[in-house]
């Protein structure tokens, strides 16, 4: 079986490692170690950090839904339980921009949500053990 010395291969798998950290503080960015720990690191952040920024999108949008509804004399809890018996399918993000952006739209939706708690028959407590 022939020798293989990965010349040209290896070269080009640093270079792509070396490219990639371009920008990172000192030797991060020119000695090849360095550079592959920095780059790992740095792809593993980006990894979770996708994950993350969904996290907290829907934080954000939850909070501005909330502050809204409060204005239009509903708990976040309430208004979203008044839409699903409304049968207004809107995601949290819709709302949330509509929220920001047209005041007079989601005080409507809001209104339709309140109609549908009202219209809803009021379920009986749980008896106390």
């Amino acid at each position: 079986m022939p020798r293989v010395k990965r010349g040209t291969k290896r070269r080009a798998n640093r270079a792509k490692t070396l490219d990639l950290a371009s920008g990172y503080f000192l030797t991060k960015s020119k000695l090849y170690r360095s550079a592959q720990e920095a780059v790992e690191k740095a792809l593993k952040y980006a990894y979770v950090g996708r994950k993350l920024k969904k996290r907290e999108f829907r934080s954000l949008w939850i909070v501005r839904i909330g502050a809204a509804a409060r204005e239009a004399g509903l708990s976040y809890s309430k208004l979203m339980h008044g839409l699903k018996l409304a049968g207004i399918e809107l995601d949290r993000k819709v709302l949330a921009e509509t929220a920001a952006a047209d005041g007079a739209q989601f005080a409507a939706i809001a209104a339709q949500a309140k109609a549908a708690l009202d219209a809803a028959p009021k379920a009986a407590p749980a008896p106390a053990k």
